[in-house]
C-alpha cells in the first residue's frame, strides 16, 4: 500500500507518525480492532551518520468490542518500541477500557482515564484515533448482514438504518439534524449511494441504480 503522503525532496523531513487501525468480524456479536501508532525520525537526525530511520515510539492496542453495542470487553496494549523503560508500566492501565461503549462521550471518557499523567500519550492518542473505525465498521457489518439475509441487497433493513441514523446524527456537518442530507433521510427516502461505490460499479459496468 503506498503512502499516503508523497514525500517532498525539497523540504527537510522531521519526523513521520503512522496510524493505522484493522476492525475485524469474529462473529455476529463481537469485533476484534487492531490498532498501532508509529513515529519515526528521518536516518541521520537523531545519530549522525546513520543511514537508517530510527523508531521512537511504536504501540499497539487490541479490543474486543460486542455487537451492536459496540462495549469493549477486553483490552490489551504492548509497547514494541518506547523511548523510556519505565513507558511499559502504564500498560496494564488501559485494561479500564473494559466496559466503555465506543459511542458518544468515548473520547471524553478517554481523556478523563488516560489524559496526562494517567496514561501514555501517543497510546492514548491511538485509542482515540481507533474508535471512528469500529463505528465505520458497523457499516460493514449491516452490508454484510443484510446482503447474507437477502441474497442481494446490502442495504439495511429498517431497524438497521435507525441505529445507524441515530449513530450519526449531528458527527459532521452532512449529517447536521437541519441538513439536507437528514431531511431526506426523514422523509423515508433513500440516500445518494457513496461516491466510491457508484464510481466502482461504473467502472465495472454495472448500473448503480441496481445496488440494493
Amino acid at each position: 500500500m503506498s503512502a499516503l503522503l508523497p514525500p517532498d525532496p525539497d523540504l527537510e523531513l522531521l519526523h513521520t507518525r503512522n496510524y493505522e487501525t484493522q476492525v475485524y468480524r469474529v462473529s455476529d456479536g463481537e469485533l476484534l480492532v487492531r490498532g498501532a501508532v508509529r513515529d519515526r525520525k528521518p536516518p541521520g537526525l537523531y545519530i549522525e551518520g546513520d543511514p537508517e530511520e530510527l523508531d521512537i515510539h511504536e504501540m499497539h492496542v487490541e479490543l474486543r468490542v460486542s455487537v451492536p453495542d459496540l462495549v469493549i470487553t477486553a483490552a490489551r496494549v504492548e509497547f514494541a518500541t518506547h523511548p523510556a523503560a519505565t513507558c511499559p508500566h502504564i500498560a496494564a492501565h488501559y485494561e479500564k477500557l473494559v466496559g466503555l461503549s465506543i459511542a458518544r462521550g468515548f473520547l471524553h471518557e478517554v481523556r478523563e482515564l488516560f489524559g496526562g499523567p494517567r496514561g501514555c500519550t501517543h497510546t492514548t492518542a491511538l485509542i482515540q484515533a481507533m474508535a471512528p473505525a469500529v463505528v465505520q465498521s458497523m457499516w460493514s457489518v449491516n452490508v454484510r448482514r443484510r446482503r447474507l439475509a437477502s441474497g442481494a441487497s446490502p442495504l439495511a433493513d429498517d431497524e438497521q438504518q435507525k441505529r445507524q441514523f441515530a449513530g450519526n446524527l449531528n458527527t459532521c456537518h452532512v449529517w447536521a439534524e437541519d441538513g439536507d442530507h437528514v431531511a431526506l433521510v426523514r422523509r423515508g427516502e433513500r440516500p445518494p449511494l457513496p461516491l466510491q461505490v457508484t464510481e466502482r460499479l461504473r467502472k465495472l459496468g454495472r448500473d448503480p441504480s441496481n445496488w440494493g
